[in-house]
């Protein structure tokens, strides 16, 4: 079966993908940029810091950590769907192998591009878990999406609570002079805490070994993030990402089938819609950081994955931002804005493994080794740069040729032959 035709696309979609595309940039910048304990230990770097640095992590928390990677999920899994199923859907064997090929596109960029980071493995693994349910009900598919999500937040809530224990029986050790006499389960709860901190919780000297292999020469910085992106495959992803972006891209099926997505709902859907999500996850969004704020940026207050609220208040944020683009959208606004975020996401793949590129260069040992030069303030006005580059970087490539340059590979390895690349002139 041959490819989908360019004049199939679904400009929504390309414009809501290039929006969440940029977004992610938000978050993963902290990645690149700072000392690893940051990204999920604000505390680590904001205790005491500028308040510059304080209200560019609330804003962020408020507007994007999370929303941007939720809304990605669910443009997944509408483009699962869109692939699959309808009078061009393609078959089961087309999408497996499309789907490898995305596991090693992330592959490269977690290893070689040094993203420990990198979503695109993860969004493979569910990938291969999303074509069974390519022909369920809008509502069955609500329903599994929305049992995911509970059974995720209460998992969450179990992990803060035990391990705000391991931390209490930790200080009960540490204080402790007579060692022998505590109890073996008081023991192990304790050394579940320092097997959790270890990483977000570095003295001195362990941010001056990261600093230096990250800035040394590429095969240092490589050693030291393949052993971070060996820790996200082989337990991060498995136990806390792949069901966070599968539960994501369920409902992006649902939303699909719902004809949500396309815009294929009134305007006052849409306007109910952007209100609705946006008060949700903007309430939920500001308790979460008034929190962290109350505890002096306690641990446990702010890590994402221990707050039982996080997926609402992402959740709310993705669908306020759906709402709020697609009645745009309807109402003809901010035309040459929404055509340049669809062009960024018509390439979404070949622009999130730019910024990898981008920001290994700056700021490893690949490049200008930059990495923890600069605060939190200081990364963004990077970002904006990368958002201009990639928005005229797309639309000028776009102009010359029908897909990126990674889509083409992506597509012409998937369907076994070279796909049409260059725009008659």
């Amino acid at each position: 079966m041959p490819p989908v035709n360019e004049s199939h696309r679904i400009q929504s979609l390309d414009v809501l993908r290039g929006f969440s595309l940029l977004g992610i940039l938000l978050l993963n910048i902290l990645g690149f940029g700072l000392v690893s304990a940051s990204y999920s230990n604000p505390g680590f770097d904001l205790v005491n810091s500028a308040s510059i640095n304080v209200t560019v992590w609330a804003a962020v928390e408020l507007f994007g950590e999370g929303a941007m990677r939720c809304l990605f999920s669910l443009l997944f899994g509408a483009g699962v769907l869109l692939f699959t199923t309808g009078s061009s859907g393609k078959s089961g064997s087309l999408h497996y192998r499309r789907t490898f090929l995305l596991l090693l596109f992330g592959l490269f960029d977690a290893y070689v591009l040094l993203w420990n980071g990198d979503i695109l493995t993860t969004y493979a693994v569910a990938g291969f878990m999303l074509y069974p349910l390519r022909n369920f009900g809008a509502k069955t598919l609500f329903s599994i999406a929305i049992l995911l999500i509970v059974l995720i937040s209460l998992f969450y809530a179990g992990t803060g609570y035990g391990l705000g224990q391991a931390r209490s029986a930790a200080q009960v050790v540490a204080g402790s002079e007579q060692s022998a006499s505590l109890s073996p389960s008081l023991i192990q709860s304790a050394n579940s805490w320092k097997e959790f901190a270890v990483g977000l919780e570095l003295d001195e000297q362990a941010v001056a070994d990261e600093l230096s292999q990250r800035r040394e020469n590429y095969a240092s910085a490589f050693h030291w993030n393949a052993k971070k992106v060996n820790e996200m495959l082989f337990f991060v992803m498995p136990v806390i990402l792949l069901w966070d972006a599968l539960a994501m891209m369920i409902l992006g099926m649902a939303l699909y089938k719902a004809n949500v997505l396309q815009g294929g709902q009134s305007t006052s859907f849409y306007i109910r819609l952007m209100l609705a999500g946006l008060v949700v996850g903007l309430t939920v969004n500001s308790y979460e950081v008034a929190r962290a704020l109350n505890s002096d940026f306690d641990l446990i207050a702010t890590f994402a994955q221990m707050q039982p609220t996080y997926q609402f208040g992402r959740l709310g944020m993705a669908l306020g931002y759906i709402g709020l683009i697609v009645w745009l959208s309807q109402l003809g606004m901010l035309a040459t804005i929404r055509q340049a975020l669809a062009a960024v996401g018509r390439m979404a793949l070949t622009n999130y493994l730019m910024q990898s590129l981008i920001c290994a260069l700056i700021f490893s040992g690949l490049g200008f080794a930059l990495v923890g030069e600069f605060t939190r303030g200081w990364l963004y006005p990077i970002v904006l740069l990368i958002w201009v580059f990639q928005l005229w970087f797309s639309i000028w490539w776009l102009q010359r040729f029908k897909f990126g340059p990674v889509e083409w590979l992506w597509r012409s390895l998937t369907y076994g032959q070279i796909t049409e690349f260059r725009r008659s002139q």
